[in-house]
């Protein structure tokens, strides 16, 4: 699929590894930086979303998302993300994604508004459960522009470019390519969410780190199955 990612912000809260690692699939282990496990609550807008050989229908191609994730890699190699729900306000989105791609979609309420140099998202999740689960937030980028330097904690963060799910005691993977992110710091102005907790993740009392990048092109290709895993073994 051909998809163009714009206007994400990154919200990213340290946690405690032992507070992440139950709430894995088996199979997967806990990716950390500095001993710290991370959790990234990620609005964003989505246009142009389409399979390889269809030109995008706007109806279906253009709508917002929210995620919220951590990071993880399998058998101490290919470092990628673990979603623990991600909202979208596109029905057909949520059901093809649900079905074809086994990630825990949900249908929700959303907008994005710009101005002022301020960027204002807005989820409320409607179906399926658990509910509530909103997000609210308001953010200033500033600072200069450039993609994450290798070896940093911003590089840990955002170039992810693999993908897992977990459906009937087998793990998945799916592949994403795109330029790196156009990333900048970012002010956070306002934030009342709940999508942290709906995941059952108690959300820090600390400030996050904000990070925002304006877009890139993503080419996304099939899952495909990387083995059965016996459910009662991490």
């Amino acid at each position: 699929m051909y998809q163009c990612w714009s206007d994400l912000s990154f919200l990213h809260w340290p946690f405690s590894p032992e507070a992440i690692r139950p709430l894995l699939p088996p199979g997967l282990e806990l990716d950390t930086f500095e001993g710290k496990a991370y959790v990234g609550l990620v609005p964003f807008t989505m246009t142009g979303v389409r399979p390889v050989w269809s030109p995008p229908f706007k109806p279906l191609s253009d709508f917002h998302e929210t995620n919220v994730r951590t990071y993880v890699h399998y058998q101490g190699r290919d470092p990628g993300v673990w979603f623990f729900s991600l909202d979208a306000a596109n029905v057909p989105a949520v059901r093809i994604a649900r079905a074809l791609w086994k990630l825990p979609y949900h249908f929700a309420r959303m907008q994005l508004e710009k101005a002022n140099g301020e960027i204002l998202y807005r989820s409320e999740r409607l179906w399926p459960a658990p509910t509530p689960a909103t997000c609210d937030v308001r953010i200033r980028p500033i600072g200069p522009v450039a993609p994450a330097a290798v070896g940093t904690l911003e590089h840990f963060l955002a170039e992810r470019y693999i993908l897992y799910a977990y459906a009937r005691s087998r793990l998945y993977t799916g592949q994403v390519h795109h330029t790196p992110y156009p990333l900048q710091q970012a002010e956070l102005l306002a934030l009342d969410a709940s999508l942290l907790e709906a995941a059952n993740l108690a959300r820090p009392d600390t400030q996050p780190l904000v990070h925002y990048a304006s877009g890139v092109d993503v080419r996304i290709f099939p899952l495909r199955p990387i083995t059965a895993v016996n459910p009662f073994r991490k």
